[in-house]
């Protein structure tokens, strides 16, 4: 049996991966920062430590063929910098493995990520895939367009009562469910892939997007088109205005809405779905 080692464990994604690596028969270690709060995981054991901390790390991926890590900051609550995180703890990740010779490393990454390079947070992703790829270990890295987690954002627009979009709103984009990621991610790692952006099934533009959300509780499209100037204005303005912890992830979003993130098809989960279970859930909610 091999084994798989999977940082970033306990986020969107990474309880996705356990879920799939075990479903295909790997057993599957996964690092978590605290066993306590790290809730139910689809995992043969799990070991605790801190990725930043190096030392925290020796001898734990012994034996392992393969190292997938998620990790990375979706929320700045504790402190800890993207250079810190995304960077830095990987790359302690990635030395450990290489230590323990490790068969292969797997990263996932971000689609688009040499054109978002002055944004921080995938400037950091981006310096670590570069340690990556000059590393000896054998690299896989998926690069996805975007998660149905993030899409979750539009929908909360929506049900708010209007959804605002910069410029014209035709940018695409194939977000993926994190059921569809972790199956790219273990078909690229199972053969030997060194590289694939990856997208869900279906591509749509930021003003479908809004209309599919709004679809969803039967309500009647409301889409604001604000001057694409104030997005510029918000990249120029964010980091001087607002704490790290809201402009980082706020300079990714008004970066990426610009571009088309469309990457290879994969999986069969729809969006459509995944909005209309939101609203149910929400409807549930309201009345209890």
């Amino acid at each position: 049996m091999k084994t798989v080692f999977i940082a970033g464990a306990t986020g969107y994604l990474g309880r996705f991966l356990c879920a799939e690596y075990g479903r295909r028969g790997w057993y599957v270690i996964a690092l978590v920062r605290n066993a306590k709060s790290a809730g139910t995981l689809a995992a043969d054991s799990i070991v605790e430590a801190q990725a930043t901390v190096p030392d925290s790390l020796n001898g734990l991926m012994d034996g392992a063929d393969l190292v997938v890590s998620a990790l990375g900051i979706t929320r700045q609550s504790d402190g800890l910098s993207y250079r810190e995180v995304d960077y830095q703890a990987n790359l302690n990740l990635l030395r450990e493995a290489e230590r323990a010779g490790v068969d292969r490393f797997a990263y996932v990454h971000v689609l688009n990520a040499d054109a978002m390079r002055v944004v921080p947070l995938v400037a950091a992703k981006a310096d670590f895939v570069d340690a990556l790829r000059a590393s000896f270990v054998a690299s896989t890295v998926v690069a996805p367009s975007g998660y149905f987690s993030d899409m979750e954002e539009i929908w909360s627009m929506a049900r708010s009562g209007r959804v605002w979009v910069f410029g014209s709103g035709n940018a695409r984009i194939n977000p993926i469910h994190g059921s569809d990621l972790a199956a790219a991610v273990a078909d690229a790692t199972e053969n030997g892939t060194a590289w694939c952006d990856v997208g869900g099934p279906e591509v749509f533009t930021q003003v479908q997007l809004a209309e599919l959300a709004f679809d969803s509780f039967g309500a009647r499209p409301k889409i604001t088109h604000l001057p694409d100037v104030l997005r510029r204005a918000g990249l120029a303005l964010l980091p001087w205005i607002t704490p790290r912890r809201l402009h980082g992830p706020a300079q990714f979003f008004l970066t990426a809405c610009a571009m088309d993130m469309v990457g290879e098809a994969h999986g069969t989960m729809r969006l459509s779905d995944h909005f209309r279970a939101l609203a149910r859930n929400a409807k549930k909610g309201a009345s209890t």
